[in-house]
């Protein structure tokens, strides 16, 4: 497993990354966004997958604590947001 993985399971959004792995209650999640910085702004953010040669920087707002996802796969903020509405 290269990039970034992301399913959902039991109310969950679970991220997953080299042996790294997030569990995400899906009702914790305020909002999900393109990070346009280089390596984003919020400095206590939990940082997620290569952030060199990445095109996609994705940001997740959670109740908690916030993500920081790098990647090349365009999808997977679509697919975060869809989860979030089942």
């Amino acid at each position: 497993m290269i990039g970034i993985n992301v399913k959902e399971k039991d109310g969950y959004v679970i991220i997953s990354w080299q042996f790294s792995k997030v569990e995400i209650t899906k009702s914790d999640i305020i909002e999900v966004i393109d990070d346009d910085t280089y390596g984003g702004e919020e400095q206590t953010a939990v940082r997620m997958g290569y952030p060199y040669a990445t095109t996609e920087r994705i940001f997740i707002r959670t109740n908690k604590q916030n993500y920081i996802l790098f990647t090349n796969n365009t999808s997977i903020k679509g697919k975060i947001e869809s989860m979030m509405n089942k």
